[in-house]
């Protein structure tokens, strides 16, 4: 069975998608869309900005949705299941055919200011914590004063933690004590996936149950669940509830695997998620779209 997924932010680079745009009239109709629905050409910063304007929170996530999205529809594939890592799961439930593109790409949008605003309203990060086992992680959070949490299981020993800036930064100390190979600060603007993205969760809900979902045709394995799930109602819940709670994408790949996965597919710019996939299992085959 073939698996497709889907980045979320970080994947980002200069020039992404000019190829598509390029080489494929649909392609290009679809991001010509996008400038439209955005109210500014995305697609100029995506081909020619530079990294620091790229990183730009409402240019990052629709930037990399829009990459994702368009180049599944080049693909004309026919996945088994799909997952999409954090933002990516947007992407994912494009390419099932239970979001449209356009109600997609609104919705990342409203995401992406949300979250934007609150990570402006308290001071907050995420740190990697590397080859430290699982449980330790979440034992450590749970003893620190102040808020911090486990917020994206990536594959065995890559875990991120996410909070307060002062909770992340005790526990990262609290890592290293206990045997952390390294736990360090990550560049980000806020500490998503943790409770400090409760602002933006209430916000998103409201947009996300104003949006006609369909019946997926596969299932998505969502990011809070790390479950198969093709109920519409299901999913949108499930979607509200990933702003504040954890990426359990090690749980995910195993699920798919353990539900007849044998390929999986990496849809978008970069590479991340193969080389998360073939840290969580070594035997199933991974492809680069």
């Amino acid at each position: 069975m073939k698996a497709y997924v889907f980045p979320g932010q970080g994947a980002q680079f200069t020039g992404m998608g000019k190829d598509l745009y390029e080489s494929s009239a649909e392609a290009k109709e679809l991001f010509e869309k996008a400038n439209e629905i955005l109210g500014f050409r995305i697609t100029d910063i995506m081909f020619e900005g530079s990294a620091e304007e790229l990183k730009e929170t409402k240019v990052t996530q629709p930037a990399v949705f829009l990459h994702s999205v368009i180049l599944f529809k080049t693909l004309n594939a026919t996945p088994d299941m799909v997952a999409g890592h954090s933002l990516g799961e947007f992407s994912a439930l494009v390419a099932n055919g239970a979001l449209s593109f356009e109600d997609g790409l609104k919705l990342v949008s409203q995401r992406a200011m949300a979250m934007q605003k609150a990570c402006e309203i308290t001071p907050s990060t995420m740190a990697a914590v590397l080859n430290l086992d699982d449980k330790i992680v979440e034992d450590i959070c749970a003893q620190i004063d102040g808020v911090v949490v486990a917020a994206n299981y990536n594959c065995p020993g890559q875990l991120v933690i996410s909070g307060e800036y002062k909770a992340v930064e005790a526990a990262c100390e609290k890592m290293k004590e206990a045997g952390a190979k390294r736990a360090l600060i990550l560049p980000v603007g806020g500490a998503f996936h943790s409770p400090m993205m409760e602002p933006a969760r209430e916000e998103l809900a409201a947009a996300i149950e104003a949006t006609t979902f369909s019946t997926p045709s596969c299932p998505v394995y969502q990011n809070v669940t790390a479950s198969a799930i093709s109920d519409a109602s299901e999913i949108k819940k499930n979607l509200i509830a990933q702003l504040t709670g954890a990426v359990r994408w090690t749980q995910s790949v195993n699920q798919m695997i353990a539900d007849g996965a044998t390929s999986f597919t990496e849809v978008g710019p970069g590479k991340v998620l193969v080389g998360l996939v073939n840290k969580i299992n070594k035997e199933v085959e991974t492809i680069s779209a």
